[in-house]
């Protein structure tokens, strides 16, 4: 829970940089949250969270 949750604060962080430094504009970055809320209902987002657990493991292993 709590890797998932720094993972959103981190997006969200990217996410309004880029739109105040005129990287996205505000429609597509609508578009990519509708994209990403969606995409958490389907049948992928077990894969995707394990894919991403699996990330946050071996980078937790790597450190010293």
């Amino acid at each position: 829970m709590a890797i998932s949750l720094s993972v959103v604060v981190l997006l969200a962080v990217i996410l309004v940089v880029m739109i105040r430094s005129k990287s996205i504009k505000p429609g597509p970055a609508i578009v990519a949250m509708l994209f990403g809320f969606f995409l958490a209902s389907t049948g992928m987002a077990p894969s995707i969270n394990r894919f991403l657990n699996s990330i946050a493991d071996t980078i937790n292993q790597i450190s010293f």
